[in-house]
Formats: C-alpha cells, sequence, structure tokens
C-alpha cells in the first residue's frame, strides 16, 4: 500500500451525487454526499473513472481538516451520506478528516466506496469511523483478476477484507429508506465472463448470503478495454440474467439488480464542472 500520509488529499469532484443504490441517495434532491478521489490501487484496464484512477486528474488538493469542512458543508446542503469513491489510498488521511468533521458535528453516515482490494489492516484502522462498506467483489479467479487488474492474490486480501468490514458493521440496516450501517458488497458483470461472475458469487455465499450484494449491468468498453477483443461489447441481457439467476439459487435475497438502462449513461466525464450532467 502506498504510504501517501504526509500527502495532501488528492480530490477529483465533490458534491452530491445520484448514483449509488437507492437506500444510498434518499429521495429526490438528497443525494449522497459524494467526494472522488484520485488514484487507485487497482490497475482495471475497463475503468470507468479511468480518467482520475490511471490518468489521475484532479481538481483541487487538500488537508485533512479542510476535507472534514467539506464533509460538514455536504451534510448541511441535504447529502443523506458522505460517500468516500476510491478511498483506500488515503485511509491515513482520511481517518484523520472524519475523526475531526464527527467532532465538529458529522452525523451522517461514511460510506467507505471502494474497490475492495484492500489489506485487512486498512479497514481495521477505519473501525469506528467507517458506518457503511461498500466494496466492489470483482473476480472470482485470481488470473482473471490479475489480466484485467494487474492484481496479484485477488481472492485471499478481498475475501479477507470483505469478512472484515463484515465484523465491523455487521448486516445492512434501512430505516425510512435511507441506509443507516452495514455492508453493500457490488459486482460487476463483464461480458464473455460468465463463469468469473459465478464463481465471485461463490466466494460471497461461502461468506454470508445474507449480505446485500448490488449486481452491475453498467459495464462499456472504456480506456483500454478495447485490446481485448472479449471485452469490447456491453454485457447481453442473457448473460446479467445468468448471473441474478446463480445469486437467487445460491439463496441471496437481499441488494439490487441494476435494471437496464444505457450503460454509457453512467460513464462520467471528470474534465467537466459536473462529471455526470
Amino acid at each position: 500500500m502506498p504510504n501517501n500520509k504526509d500527502k495532501k488529499i488528492k480530490i477529483a469532484w465533490l458534491g452530491k451525487h445520484f448514483g449509488e443504490e437507492p437506500p444510498l441517495i434518499g429521495k429526490k434532491n438528497q443525494g449522497a454526499g459524494g467526494i472522488f478521489f484520485t488514484g487507485c490501487n487497482l490497475h482495471c484496464l475497463f475503468c470507468q473513472n479511468y480518467q482520475i484512477s490511471q490518468q489521475r486528474l484532479y481538481r483541487k488538493e487538500c488537508s485533512p481538516a479542510e476535507l472534514a469542512k467539506m464533509m460538514l458543508d455536504l451534510q448541511k446542503r441535504g447529502a443523506v451520506n458522505i460517500d468516500l469513491v476510491s478511498p483506500t489510498i488515503w485511509f491515513q488521511q482520511l481517518k484523520e478528516a472524519i475523526t475531526l468533521a464527527k467532532r465538529k458535528g458529522l452525523k451522517i453516515p461514511i460510506v467507505w466506496n471502494s474497490n475492495g482490494y484492500e489489506a485487512k489492516a486498512v479497514i481495521k484502522e477505519m473501525k469506528g469511523l467507517v458506518d457503511i462498506y461498500l466494496p466492489d467483489f470483482k473476480y472470482g479467479a485470481d488470473e482473471v483478476a490479475f489480466k484485467y487488474s494487474q492484481a496479484k492474490n485477488y481472492i485471499a486480501i478481498a475475501k479477507k477484507a470483505i469478512e472484515t468490514m463484515l465484523e465491523q458493521v455487521g448486516y445492512l440496516k434501512i430505516k425510512n429508506g435511507l441506509a443507516e450501517k452495514g455492508l453493500i458488497v457490488r459486482h460487476l458483470v463483464l461480458p464473455n465472463n460468465i463463469e468469473n461472475s459465478l464463481q465471485a458469487l461463490d466466494i460471497l455465499a461461502a461468506i454470508d448470503n445474507r449480505i446485500h450484494i448490488s449486481l452491475l449491468n453498467q459495464y462499456f468498453p472504456v480506456y483500454r478495454a478495447k485490446e481485448y477483443p472479449e471485452l469490447n461489447r456491453t454485457v447481453s441481457d442473457k448473460e446479467f440474467a445468468q448471473v441474478c439467476d446463480y445469486a437467487v439459487k445460491l439463496g441471496f435475497a437481499n441488494g439490487w439488480a441494476q435494471t437496464g438502462e444505457n450503460s454509457q449513461t453512467f460513464l462520467p466525464n471528470f474534465k467537466e464542472e459536473n462529471p455526470f450532467a
């Protein structure tokens, strides 16, 4: 894990964000308090946020104290949570920022919206500070993880991280339509990689099939995906239905399956003032 402890935090965008699961965004005009960080410890060749994760575009740099103020400002604007997107490499500064923000009156939940490929020690550092963990679980096979994300020992690392998250915050708790605490695990279905998805679901079911999962159908070939013929298309309805049916077969009853919106609508442009416009 890179040591960024003494570096200023690089922020690509912050604002009210409406692209998360329903209990994370609330009603119209509420929204998650999205803070998108620059940089990532994975190198996914199909990342929809590649401009900030791989090309490392950023809008501003800030200290933990300045970030704490931004969190409080988002709370004042009516955000239902603080949604920390790709936080892993900044965990040391974030620990300080969250502590400061809570001390100064932050009441809404902290969401750790990560790629899931993070050391157990990082998750333990965030105990008591993070209310909702929202990790990805991208792969069911180490060879696929290395091929598409240059990740070594992916299964062991991500599985242990998710187990630690579940131990910390438990199952998802929703009150009045809003998530208060708990775990949601996302899985993005890739074209021509259905076996990878089925294996990933097997691993998650072995952890606990009572957890909330979110199956994503928003894949679109961006960044370097077109270099890999098998990834150079969107996911078919048949492929996605097969993954959803298998999740039901494994006993998953909590969570969401993304509907069939145009996958291009989920692609942000971080060169714009509002990447999600």
